[in-house]
């Protein structure tokens, strides 16, 4: 982690634990290094932070590439590893920089419906994620997160101290569906990002509530 990055994530998980009463869950399946994805629902500006403080590896993260227009802020981005990606994160240029980032091994934390929920239910997953799926061969760890939206969803200007949760699931292997991808037509292969896209949704759905006491890695 670079100086600021780790300062923002002790920030974030003493803010996070006296404010959200944070609650993280099986930390330990995220490897603590090589290329992985982290793919998440999504509820509240503080979700990716949410997912990054509870791993002890520093993660990477999509912005907008406006934002890296402003020189201060635009620093303070790089140092905290964002990714920049255009409006909707499908773009070309953001779709290269995040396959960069993973084929030098970082973590990736990326969203399958694409934006925050507006009523805090499930939304149209899109294919996006099944590409970069495909293109980079990184391991996929679905990862669900609870109490977002009723904390600090779309419908709130200031976050409210509800209890959130993190819970990382296991890896996913797409080994199959990659082997098929490099031989089939074009036509099958955006049936194929989308096919990867709905599995990792089906998969970060999946993942329950715990009743165990929670921890920090």
């Amino acid at each position: 982690m670079t100086t600021s990055y780790r300062i923002a994530w002790l920030l974030s998980r003493f803010l996070f634990t006296v404010y959200f009463r944070y609650r993280v869950y099986n930390p330990e399946r995220v490897p603590l290094r090589g290329g992985v994805v982290l793919a998440s629902n999504h509820a509240s500006y503080a979700d990716p932070f949410l997912i990054g403080a509870g791993v002890r590896r520093p993660l990477n993260y999509l912005a907008r590439e406006t934002l890296f227009r402003f020189p201060v802020f635009g620093r303070l981005l790089k140092s905290w590893n964002a990714v920049p990606v255009d409006r909707d994160g499908a773009g070309a240029t953001g779709l290269k920089n995040i396959l960069s980032r993973l084929l030098e091994g970082g973590a990736v934390v990326l969203f399958p419906e694409g934006t925050r929920t507006s009523d805090g239910k499930w939304q149209k997953v899109r294919s996006g994620v099944g590409l970069t799926v495909i293109k980079s061969n990184a391991p996929v760890i679905p990862v669900r997160l609870f109490g977002t939206f009723e904390a600090y969803g779309r419908h709130r200007n200031v976050p409210l101290p509800r209890t959130v949760t993190v819970k990382y699931g296991e890896v996913l292997d797409f080994s199959k569906a990659r082997a098929e991808a490099a031989l089939c037509s074009k036509a099958r292969l955006k049936q194929i990002y989308q096919e990867i896209a709905d599995q990792i949704m089906d998969a970060i759905r999946d993942l329950e509530p715990c009743r165990e006491k929670a921890r920090f890695p």
